[in-house]
């Protein structure tokens, strides 16, 4: 173990008291983050301001991006930003059978550290990721697509506070065992029987993590704090167009490691070449004992059957549905359904698909309205948020590759299109593929139109499908659920009864549930600490972030007794 620059009471007296307050806040599910989302609140205490911040990500650009790794043999790179230019980096290729051996020599020392000294290393890791916010919100821009405040927001604070939530419930699970414990059995009139016994987390095994385009940071982070919080050394495999926000946060914590006197290598990229595709190498290698995984269903489920040697975490896609019943506050839910379709071009993984409003239409405070009616108030909102090109061009986005435009374009031939989807320019980004959503109306009745709503159709489409009824409406999002999962549902609906049928469905099914959104809180937003994203409880993931559960599978207590 290398000297320290950083001791571990140098950490506590920076970090334990952070570490405190999350424990806390993942027990009483209240608001606190930390990370602060404006961006001004950076520029102080070391952090980089907006200038700084992009002066870093474009000195990144057209360059090697070096991380010292073992096993290093070759470069490669070809991300190009969905706003439009190429950027440029070569990282490090990795040669598996060197890196891999490498990364378990330093699994000793980090097992010895103990619970609180490896939270405490991952806390200083995230903290001078967020002093560097600015920074890797234009490498998030710049792969997935995201527009800047969201790129800052949900790349940066928000990333950082499901990654520190993943060292809380790691470090709550590891703790939940005593170090150590005396053992005394009486025997009656003879001397008790009596043992020392020693208790101790032992990590898996090198864990996998499989970046994911849309997300990288947002999703990466629990996956990889929760291993390596748990002792685990972490090979992090970004999406071939999105590494350099993942690139980035490993020279950090691998800076950091070796400050606190461990191995770097505890934590490495793996970049692939053009069409390698070494997900599926690496998963199935017996080093590999943990996986987490964002990405299409096909993908996850092969993992799930393949990679046997491994506990595999997956959030794969599912059809997230909206029952709209009735609603004391018309105007409220059509301007929180708008804003709920057109944030990142719909491009995230808990966006409504299907909203299933009965043909008869609804009740609101606005009076009766039919189905027509709904729909062409809801394109109305729609169109009135993003008639503004510059209000379009925040809310939405790019659309992160060719795959969503072609789904998007495909769209408009499944039904009748109630709100036609329009191109935008993008003043700074002339080559950005910008689109509104699409709303396309869809007959439940009909058993010809369930190809088109009954699966994912990632991207800005939307279907608002005629049922029935509500009775209707809840047998279909039970079997939607069932069958494709949801990683969010919402309702509308001013009737108890009503109310909670829709409670009792996404009980049943495990599918995480908002009721009457009208205001700032949207169903595709979930809060750290507070909020589970997913639940692993049904096709759309097998995991939640974050719970118990999520981190607890990532060791073992191994028990040591002797004669006392």
């Amino acid at each position: 173990m290398a000297a320290a620059l950083l001791t571990t009471d140098a950490l506590a007296e920076k970090h334990r008291s952070t570490l405190d307050q999350a424990l806390d806040t993942i027990r009483t599910r209240a608001y606190w983050s930390p990370h602060p989302e404006h961006p001004k609140a950076y520029g102080e205490n070391g952090s980089l301001d907006a200038a700084a911040g992009l002066a870093a990500y474009t000195a990144l650009l057209d360059g090697r991006f070096e991380l010292d790794q073992p096993g290093t043999d070759g470069w490669t790179g070809g991300e190009v930003s969905p706003y439009g230019p190429a950027l440029g980096v070569e990282y490090p290729h990795a040669d598996i059978d060197v890196l891999l051996p490498a990364m378990r020599a330093g699994m000793g020392a980090w097992r010895d550290a103990g619970a609180e000294t490896r939270a405490l290393v991952c806390l200083e890791i995230l903290a001078r990721i967020s002093a560097r916010t600015h920074e890797f919100a234009h490498a998030v821009m710049h792969t997935s697509g995201q527009a800047f405040m969201m790129a800052l927001q949900a790349g940066g604070p928000h990333a950082q506070d499901r990654g520190l939530e993943a060292v809380a419930y790691a470090y709550a699970e590891q703790t939940r065992t005593p170090g150590s414990a005396d053992w005394a059995k009486p025997q009656g009139k003879r001397d008790p029987l009596k043992l020392s016994k020693e208790f101790t987390p032992v990590a898996r095994g090198i864990a996998l993590m499989i970046g994911c385009n849309t997300f990288p940071t947002w999703n990466g982070y629990p996956g990889l704090f929760a291993s390596l919080a748990t002792g685990n050394p972490v090979l992090v495999k970004p999406h071939p167009r999105a590494v350099l926000p993942l690139a980035l946060t490993v020279r950090v914590a691998r800076e950091v490691l070796a400050e606190a006197g461990f191995d770097p290598n505890m934590v490495a990229l793996a970049a692939e070449r053009p069409g390698e595709g070494i997900a599926k190498t690496l998963a199935v290698r017996p080093e590999i004992r943990i996986i987490d995984y964002t990405g299409s269903t096909a993908f996850g489920d092969w993992l799930e059957t393949n990679a046997r040697q491994a506990q595999v975490y997956t959030e794969k896609a599912g059809v997230n549905t909206v029952v709209v019943d009735s609603t004391d506050d018309y105007r409220g839910m059509l301007s929180n359904l708008a804003f709920s379709l057109s944030l990142y071009s719909g491009q995230m993984c808990t966006t409504p698909q299907n909203l299933l409003i009965p043909r008869e239409g609804i009740s609101t405070d606005a009076g009766a309205k039919s189905y027509d009616e709904v729909v062409a108030d809801l394109a109305a909102a729609v169109g009135g948020l993003l008639g503004d090109d510059a209000r379009a061009n925040a809310l939405l986005g790019a659309l992160v590759n060719p795959d969503v435009k072609a789904r998007l374009e495909a769209a408009a031939g499944l039904g009748e299109v109630a709100l036609a989807s329009r191109e935008v320019v993008h003043p700074d980004f002339p080559d950005a593929v910008v689109r509104t959503p699409v709303i396309v109306k869809l007959d439940g009745s009909k058993p010809d139109t369930e190809a088109a709503y009954f699966s994912e159709c990632f991207g800005p489409v939307s279907f608002a499908v005629a049922v029935d009824s509500t009775e209707d409406a809840l047998d279909l999002l039970r079997r939607t659920v069932r069958e494709k999962g949801a990683m969010t549902v919402g309702g509308y609906t001013t009737s108890a009864a009503t109310e909670r049928a829709i409670e009792e469905v996404c009980l049943e099914e495990s599918a995480q549930l908002s009721l009457n959104l009208t205001g700032g809180v949207y169903v595709n937003q979930t809060a750290a600490f507070s909020d589970f994203h997913g639940s692993g409880g049904n096709p759309a993931a097998n995991a939640a972030l974050c719970d118990g559960a999520f981190v607890s599978s990532r060791f073992r207590v191994v028990e040591v007794r002797r004669h006392a």
